[in-house]
């Protein structure tokens, strides 16, 4: 009898559970000019030594996942891929949360510099070649979702 009485209950909390799990995820979406929108589950690189350390020594990156960093202020950022096994799209995004330029396929373990032209605030890596697959472009819209925008330096 108790029994009976405490599946409810347990499949309430399982509910709110994945609810609460679910809404916590930091998750960076991108509204290309033709096609539809993509969302990325995104780790979150916001101190100097997370945005040092970022996506080096990983040998696997999810379709729909990332990593987005955020800088304290908009300037000429530069990227490169030492320690990176994995092919990376990287995706320059400006204070208003537009692109403003993408690298795509940058090449593993390579120490050449990466950037684009112009001023950002913003960087999201993604796997390579998937620019290219959803569309996206130089002005197309980006949206942040439980990213909260204070950088420490």
């Amino acid at each position: 009898m108790r029994y009976r009485r405490a599946v409810p209950g347990i499949a309430l909390l399982a509910a709110l559970f994945v609810a609460t799990a679910c809404q916590g995820q930091p998750r960076v979406t991108i509204q290309p000019k033709e096609g539809r929108e993509r969302s990325f589950q995104v780790e979150i690189a916001d101190t100097p030594a997370k945005r040092e350390l970022g996506l080096q020594y990983r040998r696997e990156l999810g379709a729909d996942q990332g990593m987005i960093f955020l800088f304290p202020n908009e300037s000429q950022q530069t990227f490169w891929m030492k320690n990176t096994p994995i092919p990376l799209d990287m995706i320059f995004i400006s204070h208003d949360r537009k692109i403003v330029g993408i690298v795509e396929q940058a090449t593993p373990f390579n120490l050449d510099s990466r950037s684009v032209n112009g001023a950002s605030q913003y960087v999201l890596e993604i796997n390579g070649g998937l620019s290219r697959k959803y569309g996206f472009m130089k002005g197309d819209s980006v949206r942040f979702e439980g990213i909260n925008g204070d950088v420490r330096e």
